[in-house]
Formats: C-alpha cells, sequence, structure tokens
C-alpha cells in the first residue's frame, strides 16, 4: 500500500465511522442525514450505520458489547415502528420514509416512502443479523428482529402491477411515477426483492429492468453506462460482484465489478480532457458524484461563465458539470481501481495538507473561488457520504463485509433467482 494508503485511509475510515456512533439517537438509533443543526434521520445513513458497527467491531473501534446494544436499539425501534397509511407514521408494507424525525421516528411530511433507501437500512439489517452469530441472548435478539424485519417488507406491493419496482409511495398521492428501471444503485433493491421467503418479486421483473440497460463505448471504455459515481458502488458494499455475471453481463463478457472499475477510469478520462476548463481537473483529481455544491451563483472561470448549482447528481460525461468533484466517491471507489485511486488520495493530502481529512469526506470546488485556497467547500458533511468511506474502504483493505455477506442466504437466494452465477455462487 502507499503511503496516502497507510497515512490517510486508516484514520479517515475511523474519522468517518465515528459519525456513526456519535450521531446516532440514544433513543433509537436512528443516524442523521447530516451533521447539519437539526437534520432528520436518514433511513439509508442509518442503515450504513448498522452494517458500520460490524466493521467497527472487527476493526477495534468499538466493542462487541456496545455494538451489540447500539443495533438492538436500532431494530427495536423499527420492529415497534408504527406501520400504515396514515401520513405520520414511519412506514407502511415494511418499507419506511426516506427521512424520519430525529425524536419521534415520524415521517418527515412531505418525503416519500423510499424503497431504495429501505433497502440499504435493510441490507444493514441483514449485515448486523450476518456478523452478530453468538449465542447469546443479545445477538439472537438481533437475528431475529433483523430476520422479522425483512420478512415484513412487501416486494409484491412495491411492484405496483408494473414490469419494475416502484420508486416509492405517498400517501397523499400513492405510487411515485418512475419505476427503477436502466441500470443504477438499485440492484440491492432487486437482490433483496427476490430473496424475500414471504413477498418475492417474480424473476421477470429483474430481466425486464435489464432490458433497458445502455450499453456505451465512451473514451474506448465500453460500459454499463451511468453518470454519477456513487452508483458505481452503492449495491457493491454488500455484494461481491467479482466473477459473477447476470445474463446481461454474461452476454457482455463482463461483471459488475469490472464494469464500475471501467467507470473509474472514465471519470479520469473526463478529468484529464476537461473539455469545459475547470480548475483541479486532472488525472490524480477527478470523480463527479450526486451531492451539495456552491448554489446558485454564476461566476467567470478563466474568461469563462459558469452557473453553480447546490445539489446535483453531477456525472460523466454528459453532466452536470459545475467544476465539483467528490473525493468521498473516489474513496469509495479504491476497490475497483486502487492503482488510479491511491494517486488521487495523495495528490490531495499533497495539495491540501491543512485541510487534513476533511478534504476527503465530501465534495469541493477548486473553481469556485472564495477566501480559501480549495475554492468552495461544505459545511456540512452527509451521511451518505461517509458511509460508502467506512465500508469500501474496508472491502478494500479485507474484503471484509462481501465475505461476510456471502454467508447471508437471503443475499444469495436473491442472486441466484436474478440469474446470476459462476464465482463465488
Amino acid at each position: 500500500m502507499s503511503l496516502a494508503g497507510e497515512q490517510v485511509l486508516e484514520p479517515l475510515q475511523r474519522d468517518c465511522f465515528d459519525y456513526f456512533v456519535a450521531q446516532a439517537s440514544p433513543v433509537n438509533g436512528l443516524i442523521p442525514d447530516s451533521t447539519s443543526k437539526d437534520s432528520n434521520a436518514s433511513i439509508a445513513t442509518t442503515g450504513f450505520g448498522l452494517a458500520a458497527y460490524a466493521v467497527g467491531v472487527s476493526r477495534g473501534y468499538m466493542t462487541r458489547a456496545a455494538a451489540v446494544e447500539c443495533t438492538l436499539k436500532t431494530l427495536r425501534f423499527f420492529a415497534d415502528s408504527v406501520q400504515g397509511e396514515a401520513p405520520d407514521a414511519t412506514g407502511h408494507k415494511g418499507f419506511y420514509y426516506h427521512f424520519l424525525d430525529m425524536q419521534t421516528g415520524r415521517r418527515v411530511v412531505p418525503c416519500e416512502l423510499s424503497v431504495i433507501d429501505s433497502s440499504l437500512l435493510i441490507a444493514g439489517m441483514l449485515t448486523a443479523a450476518t456478523f452478530f452469530d453468538a449465542d447469546v441472548s443479545g445477538e439472537r435478539e438481533i437475528r431475529a428482529l433483523a430476520d422479522a424485519l425483512y420478512r415484513r417488507a412487501d416486494w409484491i406491493w412495491a411492484l405496483a402491477g408494473r414490469k419494475t419496482v416502484a420508486m416509492g409511495w405517498k400517501p397523499e398521492c400513492g405510487f411515485l411515477n418512475y419505476s427503477w428501471d436502466g441500470y443504477s444503485e438499485a440492484i440491492i433493491v432487486y437482490v433483496l426483492g427476490l430473496g424475500s421467503p414471504t413477498y418475492p418479486l417474480p424473476e421477470a421483473c429483474y430481466q425486464a429492468r435489464t432490458a433497458t440497460y445502455q450499453w456505451e463505448n465512451l473514451y474506448g471504455f465500453e460500459y454499463l453506462h451511468a453518470g454519477p459515481l456513487f452508483i458505481h458502488q452503492f449495491s457493491h458494499l454488500w455484494i461481491d460482484f467479482r466473477g459473477i455475471q447476470d445474463a446481461f453481463m454474461r452476454g457482455m463478457d463482463s461483471d459488475y465489478f469490472e464494469n464500475s472499475r471501467r467507470a473509474v477510469y472514465v471519470q479520469r478520462e473526463y478529468a484529464m480532457r476537461n473539455t469545459c476548463g475547470f480548475r483541479g481537473y486532472h488525472e490524480k483529481c477527478f470523480g463527479l458524484s450526486a451531492g451539495d455544491g456552491p448554489g446558485g451563483h454564476t461566476h467567470r472561470v478563466d474568461g469563462v461563465e459558469h452557473r453553480f448549482s447546490g445539489y446535483a447528481a453531477r456525472g460523466v460525461p454528459y453532466g452536470p458539470d459545475d467544476g465539483t468533484l467528490a473525493p468521498w466517491a473516489v474513496v469509495g471507489a479504491l476497490p475497483f481501481a486502487p492503482e488510479i485511486v491511491l494517486p488521487v488520495v495523495e495528490h490531495l493530502r499533497e495539495a491540501f495538507p491543512g485541510a487534513g481529512l476533511e478534504i476527503f469526506k465530501s465534495s469541493f470546488n477548486p473553481s469556485f473561488l472564495d477566501e480559501t485556497p480549495r475554492g468552495w467547500v461544505p459545511d456540512v458533511f452527509y451521511g451518505l457520504e461517509l458511509g460508502p468511506i467506512v465500508l469500501m474502504v474496508e472491502n478494500y483493505r479485507s474484503e471484509f463485509l462481501w465475505s461476510l455477506m456471502r454467508r447471508c442466504p437471503y443475499l444469495v437466494s436473491g442472486l441466484r433467482q436474478a440469474g446470476f452465477e459462476g464465482g463465488w455462487l
């Protein structure tokens, strides 16, 4: 491992892990979306936290007893939470609202019942169930609660009578108009839905989804395209896609791990070409993903007028792009292409020595000039950006989560129902 790997990755992983312990509610175990004051809880971030506790125990960041206590607090809350069509419930049909009040655990109106965020939460629950395997009361309860919560999710209902799974639902208007078609972070949705022992998705819905895939050749790399870098990572937090293929990837003689590796190289090539002329883009400084930005401003950068955005799903190569880079998403790509990711870590460490670990934990925009040498920097950090650092750095260092989740029967069943074969399967 390079000097950057030795001196940055360990403290960075530990620093990001601490967010999930320090910010979790002592009452219900919910974890806030961000470090901003009065942030609501994010169910996806809470799922990342459940998985992070297992990593923390394996790394010696927290005791097993403390992790059991934190995990039980969260699982008990969801087991007892209000389900139903009431607009202020916590969830419905075994799924949960995107954002919950940190104190009450009830829906933050007008957010949607989110299938993808619920899936990330359930993946964290199943991580806990697989990791805490001792024959002692607390760990037995973790396994029982996680199993019951997974079984409660009605995936057939979430299909909403369509060919592919609906993105979400609101009590005020029913199912959202959009479904999880095309390549996205939602492989985990389908794997969990297909593996359900109670309300399994039909196998045909997975093939209906892959039928909408868009295979492209960009900069000489043939791959399944998605612009933001996080899309190529979130399902990979739990699933080791190396060498396993569904029917689509068998037809392309590839797999989703290799696909993500190519996506990282496309991101680097885009930065090297830098056709928009933003500052800081080069082979050791790249990475566009969803996240915050400078906000609604127009500035001239080296004589060219650019419009800067707030939150946006920035992507390569079709944009949007306003010069905002996402180092957190690049660190999350370590397992796929360490040979080009570690030089980014080393460059940022040397280029911004005063920033410390903060430079890696969110986004920054060197083209947006202000009082800092980095240009625009955020004043809050998001759990959805810190979680992948904890989990993917660990997969890079030890393959811990990948090895662990190979033992999860529901995940294995879901992959097989989706038609995955080969490799460790």
